[in-house]
């Protein structure tokens, strides 16, 4: 999956960059509602809906995901932001924290298709919000011709480009995510501890002073192309645990650090399309539940 280009996150009057917006580079002339028509059976169906993924890409975060407005509301914390391709937490860099490390878990949802191709991205990651890099993970559904597949990837600056490893993802499986800096190097990991061979240990290499590491996001994505914010998949509710992380050298969770709740809305209206709960005491966990397309 090599998504990318999302109208990503309204923060007031800030061109800012993004995160892992799933944008599709599909070629001239091709809607981002355009349904894709696998052949007969399904391996051919399969194979081909992880071909349409690798046309996928993720970068031009300037461009892509630019932060458009910021919804905060006065005295209430966290800050509450729109966006039209993001929903979930993010940890901001309005302290100066520079993050390390973040962890997130949850149970793999079921995604209901309709006949339009439509894609759900869930996954945890450094940088993005906020800047123009990005090390990101986690599991993504994609609903090709009113079928579902699942799939386990991963991306990493300066490619940018959605790296799937496992095609194996069912509803229901026990994921757990993580990002680890050290240095200069990033270790992405997924484990599917319910089909294991759609875990993965990657260690990759971002140039000293590149990749900035100014913010930590929990989302849930609608994946963009290049007409547009892709119809989000409805996955039900997705349900993130163990939301961990570390900033200049202290550990906590998602509340222990300036948060952001993000809700995603549909571009140029206040139609809702993915709404986050409240973070639990604990600050580590949340829900987001599909509202609409």
């Amino acid at each position: 999956m090599h998504p990318r280009l999302p109208s990503h996150l309204s923060r007031s009057a800030l061109a800012g960059a993004s995160a892992l917006g799933l944008i599709v580079a599909l070629g001239a002339g091709t809607a981002a509602s355009a349904s894709v028509h696998p052949a007969h059976g399904s391996a051919s169906a399969r194979a081909t809906a992880l071909a349409f993924l690798k046309h996928l890409k993720i970068g031009d975060h300037a461009t892509n995901h630019a932060v458009m407005g910021h919804a905060t509301l006065s005295g209430k914390a966290p800050k509450q932001v729109t966006s039209t391709n993001w929903s979930g937490y993010a940890d901001d860099n309005t302290s100066g924290t520079k993050y390390s490390k973040l962890a997130g878990k949850w149970t793999e949802p079921t995604g209901k298709c309709g006949s339009k191709t439509s894609l759900a991205a869930f996954w945890v990651g450094i940088d993005g919000y906020s800047t123009g890099t990005v090390e990101q993970d986690g599991t993504l559904i994609e609903c090709v011709s009113g079928t579902p597949h699942y799939y386990s990837w991963w991306e990493m600056y300066p490619s940018n480009a959605i790296q799937v490893v496992g095609s194996s993802v069912k509803p229901g499986d026990k994921i757990s995510t993580s990002v680890v800096k050290s240095g200069t190097s990033y270790t992405l990991k997924v484990t599917d501890s319910t089909h294991t061979a759609n875990s993965f240990t990657k260690k990759e290499s971002c140039a000293a002073g590149t990749c900035t590491d100014g913010s930590a996001e929990w989302i849930a994505e609608a994946p963009s192309g290049s007409s547009g914010v892709y119809p989000l998949t409805n996955f039900g509710t997705w349900s993130l645990s163990g939301g961990t992380v570390t900033g200049s050298g202290k550990s906590g969770t998602i509340s222990s650090f300036p948060d952001d709740e993000i809700t995603m809305v549909k571009s140029g209206t206040s139609t809702v399309e993915a709404k986050p709960g409240p973070l639990n005491a604990a600050g580590n966990a949340f829900k987001v539940t599909w509202k609409s397309a």
